[in-house]
């Protein structure tokens, strides 16, 4: 599909009243769980686009560019709340959280099994592991709280197990500042992997960020804690990625672009028909929106769209779906690498005063203060064991021991054998 050859609406006509904008929440008990991860997917990507557009309000001091982006801005908030309406109100924020994670795991292993840009598939792979590893300690904490066990919200698609140690993923900030894409050159499928990668960890640190105090222990409100730090890590690494050369115009372009191709992604992969035509409705409006920018970007800069997005003609869209054997790749490749400024390295090169140890001894200056450790040590002490959904065995042997959370894999040189990542052909 290409959404330029499409014909747009008037933007207007895209404006709700409150009973359209209250829409029917799902039933957690019957939701096929991609189904809530697409919700979390495209609230996300909502919200990035929403927030570029006040940062581009907040960069220009023409008043007509500014009058137009908050007339489409007003759309896209409308899209967001309304998506965001769909989770019920008997789900609760922890069996949601555990909807993030899957989603965050699945998606962040799609879009690396179909990236040609070899920095930024390691980046991929490098934090899925770190993600996958926040479901395992969420679904722990469920399971004492609440007595849910998360392989069924995940509809057992998804792994919960250990991967690199939350303990572990705690850098120093100048690290995770990776090389920047020119999307002049780079693959249409590259530009929107940073984009669409950004923009669902931006929703997950926020979300977190949000729901911290909110959590029903102290147990609770400090892994939260922690994780929302761990994902403003992965914001930082993935937002590094993203074209920094382009205009305002130009990534005002892009972003209608990327939201035209997940409403298309979702519309072709939804199971639930009332969402999926939602999906549908909420592609044209973002039809709308990206021949709007189109005409900005020839008004203001004199540019034409395809001066910037090539044909202009839409990836196969993105399918949610499980991943085991991936993650298990890259947890058994990779687990022990941690990140030195634009690349991954060993834990084992890294010399002894390196800003790695130097952070890891400021935030973890002992085990036991470290909540993500805290959570499996009380679940052990509770149950003997932690709990987990696994397939097979962990791929790391060092991983495998349910009566013991091991805080050494990937931040101690060679507490466990990795090889290297690797690059799609």
């Amino acid at each position: 599909m290409n959404p330029f050859n499409e014909k747009p609406k008037s933007i207007e006509r895209a404006l709700q009243n409150w009973q359209q904008l209250y829409p029917k929440p799902y039933d957690k008990r019957e939701v096929d769980p991609y189904t809530k991860c697409r919700i979390i997917l495209m609230n996300g990507t909502e919200f990035e686009a929403n927030w570029f557009s006040h940062q581009l309000a907040r960069h220009t001091t023409d008043n007509d560019l500014r009058r137009e982006i908050a007339l489409t801005r007003a759309v896209e908030k409308q899209q967001q709340i309304k998506i965001s309406l769909l989770k019920p109100k008997d789900e609760s924020i922890l069996e949601h959280t555990i909807s993030y994670e899957q989603l965050a795991v699945d998606l962040t292993a799609e879009l690396a099994k179909r990236e040609l840009d070899c920095d930024v598939k390691n980046a991929l792979d490098f934090a899925l592991l770190e993600d996958f590893d926040h479901l395992y300690r969420y679904a722990n904490l469920l399971e004492m709280q609440q007595g849910i066990y998360a392989e069924w919200l995940v509809g057992r698609y998804t792994e919960i197990m250990p991967g690199r140690p939350t303990i572990s993923h705690h850098r120093y900030p100048k690290d995770n500042v990776k090389r920047v894409i020119n999307a002049k050159t780079a693959d249409v499928q590259t530009v929107l992997n940073t984009m669409i990668i950004t923009g669902a960890e931006q929703q997950t640190m926020n979300y977190y960020m949000n729901v911290t105090n909110f959590a029903c222990s102290d147990l609770g409100r400090r892994l939260y804690e922690e994780i929302a730090l761990v994902e403003e890590e992965h914001v930082t690494q993935y937002e590094s990625l993203m074209d920094a050369n382009a205009t305002w115009l130009e990534m005002l372009l892009w972003h209608e672009y990327c939201e035209c191709y997940l409403y298309w992604s979702c519309y072709m992969t939804e199971t639930d028909p009332y969402i999926k035509n939602l999906w549908e409705e909420n592609l044209s409006f973002e039809i709308t929106h990206l021949h709007r920018a189109a005409e900005l970007l020839l008004k203001y800069e004199g540019k034409e769209w395809n001066s910037v997005i090539k044909d202009g003609e839409f990836p196969a869209p993105i399918v949610l779906h499980e991943n085991i054997d991936y993650v298990r790749r890259i947890l058994g490749d990779t687990v022990q690498f941690t990140s030195d400024k634009e690349k991954y390295v060993k834990v084992s090169s890294l010399e002894k005063n390196a800003d790695f140890f130097r952070y890891q001894n400021i935030i973890n200056p002992t085990t036991d203060i470290v909540p993500s450790h805290n959570v499996i040590e009380h679940k052990i002490g509770r149950s003997g064991a932690d709990y987990r959904y696994q397939t097979a065995p962990n791929p790391v042997p060092e991983l495998r021991n349910r009566r013991e959370d091991n805080t050494s894999v990937g931040r101690k040189p060679n507490a466990a054998p990795s090889s290297s990542f690797f690059c799609n052909d």
